[in-house]
């Protein structure tokens, strides 16, 4: 297991000869552009290679015009310490998923913790606690955003403000802790978004000991900033509740590996007739009781656009510019500005398609030729995915 502290300095990197460019940007998800440059982490050109400034470079990469798209984000884990999952009792999870095209993860909540503490003070150490140790330690350079509080009956607005001034930016899961009645959620979401806290809801029905059924009116009247998992983590609502919650509620709709997969289509198809598939986000639930999903983020995309017949471009940004946008992250989206966090694609070896958004639409998985984060390559070829039918070089 590989570690990047975080500041790392990348100097000056151009990738070249991509051969399709994908934005992140569902506006937008594909651009007319064959070259990146990238200084110090951060993009600093995309364009045509004769209209960049392209000399000196410390590293260029010659992507042998295979597809670069933004490193994918996984909107929900439920991380613990380092790159351990008691819950699977698994090292190295976080670099398997690495491996499988994602540089930013999001913690619903440090639910797996052996012995997590469910009184205030001790709910309140450990968000502050998982907050700090993932600022500084960073997996294999994934960036990892933790600290992530199941909220407690008892919680008054002071521990929201003690929360946020200690630097926590998220909530874990309502509905984990013994806070399930929609009333009692609607008050501490408010205190959370009042300082700039950002809500999930668990939907569904139960997942760990302790957690409960949360139905569509519960989180409707909670309104969080994230309807989690609405496909359910693992067992779903009803269809039509479902597509209830797409239609009546304006936050983010999170589809995830855990979860019913009839209900993830029903989902991103209701979010497509109600023409806001910029809500639409992705995650995994991971390393939950379906175990560490490494590729699920890319089995989700190639999923959903195999059966619910989106096209495959606009479904990866579901999984990155989309969440970057809701979740107020500098990655995501590959424009001047933002953070250098790519993965490197092409089809599987053998596919039968003829490039990577044909195939993703046959439903098959993508191979990783490469993954670079803040501008420094993490990996080569995956170990994880089908092999790349072409990969790119560093020159």
């Amino acid at each position: 297991m590989a570690e990047i502290a975080a500041g790392g300095k990348s100097g000056k990197v151009v990738i070249k000869n991509i051969g399709l460019l994908l934005s992140g940007d569902i506006d937008q998800p594909i651009l007319d552009a064959d070259t990146i440059v990238v200084v110090d982490g951060l993009i600093t050109a995309v364009g045509r290679e004769k209209d960049c400034d392209v000399e000196g470079a410390k590293t260029v990469i010659d992507c042998k015009q295979t597809t670069v798209a933004p490193g994918l984000i996984d909107s929900h884990v439920h991380p613990v310490f380092g790159d351990w999952t008691p819950r699977q009792s698994q090292l190295g999870w976080i670099d398997s998923s690495m491996n499988g095209g994602v540089t930013t993860m999001i913690s619903a909540g440090e639910v797996h913790l052996p012995g997590r503490p469910k009184d205030i003070v001790g709910l309140k150490a450990l968000a502050i606690t998982a907050q700090r140790a993932y600022d500084n330690f960073r997996p294999s350079g994934v960036k990892v955003l933790a600290g992530a509080p199941v909220i407690e009956k008892g919680m008054v607005e002071s521990d929201f403000k003690e929360l946020a001034e200690a630097g926590v930016g998220l909530l874990g899961e309502v509905g984990l802790g013994t806070v399930k009645a929609g009333y009692e959620a609607k008050e501490m979401v408010a205190w959370a978004r009042k300082y700039g806290i950002q809500s999930t809801i668990h939907t569904g029905g139960p997942s760990v000991p302790g957690s409960g059924y949360i139905d569509k009116d519960v989180v409707l009247e909670a309104d969080a900033d994230v309807i989690g998992h609405i496909n359910g983590g693992h067992t779903s609502l009803p269809e039509a509740h479902v597509c209830e919650l797409c239609e009546k509620s304006s936050r983010a709709i999170e589809i995830v590996h855990n979860g019913n997969e009839k209900t993830a289509i029903a989902a991103a198809r209701a979010a497509i007739e109600l023409k806001c598939p910029h809500r639409v986000i992705l995650g995994t639930d991971g390393p939950a009781g379906s175990g560490v999903q490494p590729l699920g983020i890319l089995r989700m995309v190639s999923f959903i656009t195999a059966f619910a017949n989106i096209p495959a471009e606009q479904v990866f940004c579901f999984a990155t510019g989309n969440t970057a946008r809701i979740r107020n992250l500098n990655c995501g989206l590959i424009e001047v500005g933002r953070d250098a966090d790519f993965v490197f694609m092409d089809r599987a070896q053998h596919s039968p398609a003829a490039g990577l958004l044909e195939s993703v639409a046959l439903g098959d998985i993508p191979g990783v030729g490469m993954v670079m984060i803040d501008g420094i390559v993490r990996s080569g070829r995956s170990r994880n995915t089908p092999p790349a039918t072409e990969v790119p070089v560093v020159l």
